[in-house]
């Protein structure tokens, strides 16, 4: 499975986010974030973005620490094409 269930469960993990107070910030039955967690599923890019905006409104730092381990490999590389 991809790194998005990975990155989220050392975000809820670091920040002591419960998988449930994230699935009622989604919105979402408690069992999507678990299979997210233990990549059973991957989440949609919608939901991925859904997840930034609830993590926002619960732990912001979290939201940051999710988006930049989700996906800091490609935002690394943006930085590095700027300095050329």
């Amino acid at each position: 499975m991809g790194k998005a269930g990975e990155a989220l469960r050392k975000v809820l993990e670091t920040y002591g986010i419960s998988q449930n107070k994230l699935a009622v910030a989604l919105g979402v039955e408690r069992g999507n974030v678990y299979r997210w967690v233990h990549e059973i599923r991957d989440p949609t890019a919608e939901t991925v973005a859904d997840i930034v905006k609830a993590l926002n409104g619960i732990h912001p730092v979290a939201a940051e620490k999710f988006v930049e381990l989700y996906l800091g490999e490609l935002l690394s590389r943006d930085e590095k094409r700027e300095e050329v």
